[in-house]
Parts: C-alpha cells; sequence; structure tokens
C-alpha cells in the first residue's frame, strides 16, 4: 500500500520517489474514508433523483475515484455525480430513454478531451462568474421544486414552471393524504439533521453529516415501519447498460447535440470552479486546467461506456477532502476503492434507504447552490452581474438547461459590450460667432450600442452653425457607428448650407458686402 501511495504523492506534484511520510499516509487514508462516507448518499441520491438505478451514482463515483482521481491535473478535488446535472440528466432520460444516457456522456466526455488537448480549459476562467452563479442558482431552484414531490413519494411534472406551479396542489395532497405526510417527515427530519449535525463538533468529526442524516432517517424507517418508499436495487451488474449501435443514430437529431453541449459545457464549467475554489483551501500544487478537463473527459468517456451518470469535480466532497487533512491523490482514489468495495459487497444496504431521506439531502443541497448571502451585495456593488444572475436562473426555470445558460452567456456578452462602450462627447465653439463651426471631439468606444445617445447629443446642438466632427480620439468605432456619424454630419451642414444660401438670395446679407460671412468650411470626418 505504501509503495503504491508513494506513487500517488509522485503523481500529485512531488518528485517521482520522493516518499510518502507515515503522517501523510495516515492523513491521506483518514481523508478517504471522510469522503467515501460524503459520497454514499450523495451519489444515491442524486441517481435516484436523475431517474436511473442508484447503483448508476455509485458507479459514476467508482470511476471518478479511481480514473479520474488518479490522472494528473488537480491534485485533491473529488470527482463524482453531482447535483448541478441532476436536472439536465433526468430531461435527457425522459425525452431520450435511458440507454441514450451512456452515448451522450460518451460524447460529452469525448469533446472535454479534446478541448483538454487544445488547451482550452484556461479560457473556462473567462466565463462569466454571474452566468455560473445563476446556472447553479436555477439548477438548485428547479432540484428544489422536483425533490419536493419525492419528499412526498409523488411524481414531478416534467417542467420546471409546471414543479413550481403545482406545488400548492401538492401541499393540498399531502394534508388530505395518510401516508404521504409521513415520508414527508422522514425528508423534513433529514434536512434537520443535516443543518444541526454540524453544530456537534464531536459527532460530526466522526460521521459527515449526509451520512448521519440518511442513517438516522433509515434506522427510524425501520424502527416506526413506516410505509414510504425505499431504494429500488437491481444489482451492479445488472444497472450496466452499454450503449448499443442504435443508441449512436441518435447523434444526428439536433436535440441530442444541444444536450450534449449542455453536459460539456456545465461539467467542465463546475469542474474548473470547483478546481479553482479547492486551491484557495490548501497551499499543494496548483490545478494544471487543461490536465483537469481531460482527467474529466476520460471519467465521463468512461461512464458513458458503461451507461453511468456524468460526473464533474464536485465542491462538497473535494472541501470534505481538504477539511479532512489531505495530504496527495491518494485519497481520492481510495475512495474510488471504498466505494467499489461497498457496491460490490453490500448492494443490498441500498433497499432500505427511503427516497425521501434521499430527497432532504438534495433539497438541502440545491439551497447551497443559490447564492442567497451574494445577491445582495452584488446588487449593491455591480448590478449588472446581479441581473445577469437572476435572468440566467429564472431563465433555466422557465425553458431548459441548455437554453437558460445560452441566454445567460448572451446577456453577459450584452452587459459587457454596454460597459466597455463609453463615450465622451466634447464641444467646443458654442460661444463663438455664428459664422464659426462648432467643434465636436468624440473619444472613447463608440459602438452602435450608444450610437442613440451620440445622435442625441448631436442633434441638441444649434441647427444653424456647421459641425466639424473629430473622431480621432476614439479607441474604437464600428462600421454602424461610423457611418451614421458621417451621414448626420453630411446632412447637418447641407442644411445649414442650404439656409444660409436662401438667406443671401433673399438679400438680408448683400453679396461681396463687408459684413457678409465667409463660406462654412467644409466639415472633417476622422476615423
Amino acid at each position: 500500500m505504501r509503495k503504491i501511495l508513494d506513487r500517488f504523492r509522485g503523481a500529485g506534484g512531488s518528485s517521482p520517489g520522493s516518499g510518502v511520510s507515515t503522517g501523510t499516509l495516515r492523513a491521506d487514508f483518514t481523508a478517504s474514508l471522510v469522503v467515501f462516507l460524503v459520497a454514499v448518499p450523495l451519489c444515491v441520491g442524486v441517481a435516484v433523483a436523475s431517474g436511473v438505478p442508484a447503483e448508476l451514482g455509485l458507479i459514476t463515483g467508482i470511476v471518478g475515484g479511481l480514473v479520474t482521481g488518479f490522472l494528473p491535473g488537480s491534485s485533491l478535488q473529488v470527482s463524482g455525480p453531482a447535483a448541478g446535472l441532476t436536472v439536465l440528466v433526468y430531461e435527457a432520460v425522459e425525452e431520450y430513454g435511458l440507454a441514450a444516457l451512456g452515448v451522450l456522456v460518451l460524447a460529452a466526455g469525448l469533446l472535454q478531451l479534446a478541448m483538454g488537448a487544445l488547451r482550452l480549459g484556461r479560457w473556462f476562467r473567462a466565463i462569466s462568474v454571474a452566468v455560473v452563479q445563476g446556472m447553479l442558482a436555477g439548477i438548485g431552484l428547479v432540484l428544489i421544486a422536483s425533490q419536493l414531490y419525492a419528499l412526498a413519494d409523488a411524481k414531478a411534472p416534467s417542467s420546471g414552471l409546471g414543479k413550481i406551479g403545482h406545488i400548492p396542489q401538492l401541499i393540498v395532497d399531502v394534508a388530505g393524504s395518510g401516508t404521504a405526510w409521513k415520508a414527508v417527515a422522514v425528508g423534513v427530519g433529514t434536512i434537520a439533521v443535516l443543518i444541526l449535525w454540524p453544530r456537534f463538533r464531536k459527532g460530526a468529526e466522526i460521521l459527515p453529516a449526509p451520512l448521519a442524516a440518511v442513517a438516522l432517517a433509515t434506522a427510524a424507517t425501520a424502527a416506526f415501519d413506516l410505509p414510504v418508499a425505499r431504494v429500488e436495487v437491481k444489482g451492479l451488474l445488472k444497472a450496466v447498460q452499454p450503449p448499443g449501435g442504435g443508441e449512436f443514430a441518435a447523434l444526428a437529431e439536433v436535440g441530442v447535440i444541444g444536450t450534449i453541449l449542455a453536459f460539456t459545457l456545465i461539467a467542465s464549467a463546475e469542474s474548473l470552479f470547483s478546481a479553482a475554489a479547492v486551491d484557495r483551501l490548501h497551499d499543494g500544487p496548483r490545478t494544471d486546467y487543461d490536465k483537469e478537463l481531460m482527467a474529466q473527459g476520460a471519467g465521463n468517456a468512461l461512464c458513458g461506456a458503461l451507461g453511468a451518470l456524468p460526473m464533474t469535480a464536485v465542491i462538497v466532497r473535494s472541501a470534505a477532502n481538504v477539511r479532512a487533512g489531505a495530504k496527495t491523490k491518494a485519497s481520492r482514489v481510495l475512495h474510488g476503492v471504498w466505494l467499489l468495495v461497498f457496491a460490490v459487497l453490500f448492494p443490498s444496504a441500498l433497499g432500505i434507504i427511503p427516497v425521501a431521506a434521499l430527497a432532504g439531502v438534495l433539497i438541502h443541497a440545491g439551497f447551497k447552490l443559490i447564492p442567497v448571502k451574494d445577491l445582495v451585495p452584488l446588487w449593491k456593488e455591480h448590478r449588472g452581474e446581479a441581473v445577469v444572475l437572476v435572468v440566467t436562473a429564472g431563465a433555466i426555470v422557465i425553458t431548459n438547461m441548455f437554453e437558460g445558460v445560452i441566454i445567460g452567456l448572451l446577456m453577459a456578452v450584452a452587459k459587457t459590450a454596454w460597459e466597455t462602450s463609453h463615450v465622451h462627447v466634447e464641444v467646443r465653439g458654442l460661444d463663438d460667432a455664428d459664422d464659426a463651426p462648432i467643434r465636436v471631439r468624440v473619444l472613447g468606444n463608440a459602438t452602435f450600442l450608444r450610437l442613440p445617445k451620440l445622435l442625441d447629443e448631436l442633434e441638441a446642438l444649434p441647427r444653424e452653425r456647421v459641425v466639424q466632427l473629430d473622431l480621432s480620439g476614439l479607441r474604437h468605432v464600428d462600421h454602424a457607428c461610423g457611418m451614421a456619424l458621417a451621414a448626420w454630419t453630411e446632412r447637418h451642414n447641407a442644411v445649414v448650407s442650404h439656409e444660409a444660401g436662401t438667406t443671401t438670395a433673399r438679400g438680408s446679407k448683400t453679396p461681396g458686402s463687408s459684413d457678409a460671412p465667409e463660406a462654412p468650411e467644409e466639415h472633417k470626418v476622422l476615423a
């Protein structure tokens, strides 16, 4: 075991063969057990919420530990099925069937491998944080809404708006049911334990809150013989469904391509943002984003080949790994070993877990995805970012995951374009003689977004005087804005010249007299 851990130490950033101290071995071993205990209820809960067999969540966790955990990239973050993809997986399974899930995940994994090879991992850091927070908030809202139905052992509507809109009817149904309220009591009790358990430091050091909550809910259900739904168990090998040739034919459909792109974008962004967060929690080697993207891609490709859930790096497990004192990659690889042992030797243990308890775990996780504490400060300091966050979350709830994220990205781009296209107009010569031209200089970045403001300021100038427009102070002027400004100036000065000629013809000024104005100087448009 120590020789194996030595190899992990070398892969984790230290020089190969540098050796591992007994303290490091002990820390990694202990951390792996903590992460395993956190991962079991989350893997099972995400699978059940996604509408797939519970064992598929464990398979993804195993691959995340044994494959992704061994590959280079990030040293301490842990991968597995994530609550952030639950809604998208559920929608995909509902629309294309469970058999097609493997193709979707496999294709997403291959895309991640290609992006990592092309060194595109670092570019994911350019995605607006507001879009990512809005994406997670939207996922959290839909996840909470869907799991409220699982909390009552009821079937949830398919759409996000439908889930939210039918909540009043769900409350009425629970109130009038003799058994549904018992399932709700189990789920609410689970949430209460998740909130209160971390306050008992001694207990939290022995058992992580998710495992303690699910264990207590399971024990209470068995002790009182409550008539609530339990997790269905098929067995590890029976749950594995590698995709066949018929499923690959679906790759020609536009909807399937969009789902794959959504898997790729969300899984990659969540993993790399998680890596950045985990790097701030420890002093070890920093994450290589391109290698981490390839590691996630390799894991997802294997999960797809096995017909399992997609994976991402999960901040909950990763933070637990760091807090437990992990020093090397060995902790996350060993957590995959413990998951494999559990899935092989104790599969029947899953069958006694109440679904309502897992729903409680995911509702708690969904609330954590919503940045409630950050929203008010963000509104005070950066209102544009707050608007992008809210719009992205709302779009995901109203439409779907892929369209919501695209809307959020477009909002972020539009906001950035608006904020960077600052223009300043300097006007000189207003107090000069009537026959002297007005000199207007435009500074900054002139784009079509600021064109209405520019034209309003130009229209406010005296109509009877020539305008000289100087655009040499612009750092950038787009084609539409440049053409519009040139056309306005030409039209304005043509009107001034026409009126001056008409006045002369009427005899208001004698041609050639000493007080006749000179011909107006021709305007200049400088780009």
